[in-house]
């Protein structure tokens, strides 16, 4: 058991509670913010803070992306948009907290009936990456504004990157820096596509975008 991986774990469940019950977009951008900082020292607290240069420069390059390029570009996409919260979402908050709740509980029980290979670290990283994960799909298709629905893409991915670097350990560089970029640039395109509706249609609220007829 770890402690330090316990308490990221922790902060995780937490913040995905608080993104599932928040509406002000600015505040959404700075909670998957903070999720970015503290997965970014993950493989450093799982590897025993072994300062090997791989680990290190990993996690600079997590934490500056996640933690502070990804939340810079949608502030900045924030700061065009007319509507500076999540007004009606298809679920209500208070539903998608329930929903969360009961779901953290299902992960966890699912995480208990899967055998693993080896003793992990922490026996919070599976569930907790199972309940992000999830979390993140909750976000996206229950959340009208495209804006949110990029959270939970974030969201989402961070439940992937927990779960990889939990399982699988130490990868090649390379193999890791070519998700990030993936990362990125799907990012950056929906902060354009968000930014044209936006001007386009003076909302982002995709449900209207189906009622569009050519």
């Amino acid at each position: 058991m770890n402690n330090a991986a316990d308490i990221i774990m922790i902060f995780l469940v937490l913040t995905n509670l608080m993104l599932l019950g928040l509406s002000r977009l600015g505040a959404c951008i700075r909670f998957v913010a903070l999720q970015g900082v503290a997965l970014g020292f993950l493989p450093l607290i799982l590897n025993h803070w072994d300062m090997e240069v791989h680990l290190v420069i990993f996690s600079i390059v997590i934490i500056s992306l996640k933690g502070i390029v990804f939340p810079w570009m949608l502030n900045r996409t924030l700061r065009e948009l007319a509507s500076q919260r999540e007004v009606e979402p298809f679920i209500g908050y208070g539903i998608s907290i329930i929903a969360g709740t009961i779901t953290l509980v299902m992960c966890m029980w699912l995480s208990s009936r899967l055998p693993f290979p080896e003793p992990l670290m922490s026996p919070l990283i599976v569930p907790v990456a199972f309940f992000t994960i999830m979390s993140g799909l909750f976000l996206i298709i229950s959340r009208k504004k495209a804006l949110t629905q990029v959270l939970g893409y974030l969201v989402l991915e961070n439940g992937i990157y927990a779960f990889g670097v939990a399982l699988v350990g130490k990868q090649p560089m390379l193999v890791e820096l070519g998700i990030l970029l993936d990362i990125f640039v799907a990012v950056f395109v929906m902060g354009i596509a968000i930014f044209h509706i936006n001007r386009e249609f003076d909302h982002i609220d995709t449900d209207q975008l189906s009622r569009l007829r050519s």
